[in-house]
């Protein structure tokens, strides 16, 4: 299986690139083919909110010429995308919002009867780290990621949430243990 991740923090050696890896390590381990995209070494603006992409169902077809396309590429070559991110202020990081946004892209017809997105029945999953707890905290996150992969007509590959990270690289004493789970269950 190809498997694309999508490192959204700016922070390369942060807990969530460290649990990403640990992700990608046990993937690679049952055989699968894993490329990583740093998303914080990509120059991807903001969504103009044109809809020139809606022109043409069958490509991305953006207008702006930036490093979004070939993200998106990937992601439609890919059998499972993760996306990753640490919880910034109850939301994503600015890295990884652009690029959701401009993944309005892969998608036409939504509400329509002829939705079409170019990453239908893909797996899509999610994983999030941040200091505190997942109630009153990150929820908005998986719920606005469930809908995301709603509009991608996406197949759910799971979510995994780690709290209790520290900006000092502290994490909980079950967190590689729960990216390892969260791997295979991802892949089955």
């Amino acid at each position: 299986m190809k498997i694309l991740t999508l490192l959204g923090s700016a922070r390369k050696k942060g807990n969530t690139a460290c649990i990403l890896g640990w992700v990608e390590e046990e993937l690679k381990a049952l055989g699968h083919e894993v490329e990583r995209v740093d998303l914080g070494n990509k120059k991807i603006n903001g969504c103009l909110g044109c809809a020139k992409c809606k022109e043409n169902t069958k490509a991305i077809d953006c207008i702006q010429k930036d490093d979004a396309e070939g993200v998106l590429e990937k992601m439609i070559a890919a059998d499972v995308t993760l996306f990753t991110s640490p919880a910034y202020f109850w939301g994503f990081t600015a890295q990884v919002k652009a690029l959701m946004d401009r993944s309005w892209s892969l998608v036409s017809g939504f509400h329509t009867p002829k939705h079409t997105s170019l990453v239908e029945g893909k797996g899509q999953a999610l994983l999030v780290t941040g200091g505190g707890q997942y109630d009153n905290n990150v929820e908005p996150l998986f719920t606005a990621f469930g809908r995301l992969r709603s509009i991608y007509k996406a197949e759910d590959a799971g979510d995994l949430f780690i709290g209790g990270c520290t900006i000092d690289g502290q994490m909980p004493e079950d967190a590689k243990e729960r990216a390892l789970a969260f791997a295979r269950a991802m892949v089955k």
